[in-house]
């Protein structure tokens, strides 16, 4: 039952920022400014954290989704956390080197999380424009 709601929850949390994303919301209208900076940050920060909770919860209830091809990753908890963290900013931003695979479930994980990565910044950057275009129409 906690297994199930912890992914429930965590999934939630990764949609609710997503979905502030898609928000129109009035910004300072600038396409560079501090405001934009620390919503990217924190944005790109709640999708990795979560999908790596989301790895690691699938892993600790007995479901293998990552193999870990390097030689030094150890089997406690810390290792394991490391590895979830590590992969999922690396499916984010779309580097794949490789030392860590999906298998299973954790392949559709890692093409949503990957697509996603991709989603931000174009929805960012149409965000931006179209609250500079509504600035300029008032």
């Amino acid at each position: 039952m906690v297994f199930y709601l912890s992914l429930i929850l965590v999934t939630l949390c990764i949609f609710m920022s997503m979905q502030s994303l898609l928000t129109p919301k009035r910004t300072k209208g600038r396409w560079v400014s501090l405001d934009n900076f620390l919503y990217l940050i924190c944005l790109y920060a709640t999708i990795l954290i979560g999908f790596g909770l989301i790895y690691i919860i699938l892993d600790l209830n007995g479901h293998v989704v990552l193999i870990d091809e390097t030689s030094f990753g150890g089997n406690n908890f810390l290792d394991r956390l490391a590895s979830g963290f590590y992969f999922s900013a690396v499916t984010l931003f779309s580097l794949g080197y490789g030392d860590i695979t999906p298998i299973g479930i954790g392949r559709m994980i890692a093409v949503a999380e990957a697509l996603i990565g991709y989603v931000i910044p174009t929805a960012f950057v149409a965000r931006v424009v179209f609250n500079i275009e509504n600035k300029k129409e008032v």
